[in-house]
């Protein structure tokens, strides 16, 4: 009866250590593919290099920054991947022989929530809302709140065209979340 036991256990741990670095990758990726935007804030470092560190920057509406020896940069839609080769690449040979940036996200922007909620408005994100965490947020649904008629317009959505959701979907920065209203 011990050897099944420790079979099995050998089998939970195989199959565990195959699929856990999937949840893994998959944070990794979500937060690898995150497109800046409009009133992101991030700092930039470039190690080795104080006069060349940023901090706290956010970007305007337009979506760039200004940035010493490579002026104003258009940011917006990239990754902060992207943004680190894009200021590594300007930087490399002109500037510095082997640049290495870092750049960081230190506030998103924010989301939006209106409707059948009892404080709408706009919040700040965070990494690991969910429309339920955002409701939450927000007070709560109202009385006449149904919880399957719910929407979103995604920020980087240029159709502008609302997509249900339901309590479990991610919230994005600058989403906007509409609760619509229970007509029973």
């Amino acid at each position: 009866m011990r050897m099944v036991s420790l079979r099995h256990l050998v089998l939970f741990l195989i199959a565990w250590i195959s699929v856990a670095p999937a949840f893994g990758q998959a944070e990794t990726d979500t937060l690898s593919r995150y497109q800046l935007g409009s009133g992101d804030v991030i700092t930039i470092v470039v190690f080795g290099e104080e006069d060349l560190k940023r901090e706290k920057i956010r970007l305007t509406d337009a979506g760039t920054i200004s940035y010493p020896v490579l002026g104003e940069l258009k940011v917006l839609r990239r990754t902060v991947g992207e943004l680190e080769k894009i200021i590594t690449d300007g930087l490399r040979g002109r500037y510095l022989v082997n640049p290495r940036v870092s750049v960081s996200v230190d506030q998103y922007r924010p989301y939006f929530i209106h409707g059948q909620v009892k404080s709408g408005g706009g919040y700040p994100f965070q990494p690991g809302l969910t429309v339920r965490k955002a409701v939450s947020v927000a007070g709560g649904f109202t009385d006449r709140a149904s919880k399957e008629k719910i929407f979103v317009i995604r920020d980087n959505d240029r159709s502008v065209k609302p997509v249900k959701v339901d309590l479990d979907t991610p919230v994005l920065p600058g989403d906007i979340i509409t609760v619509e209203e229970s007509f029973f």
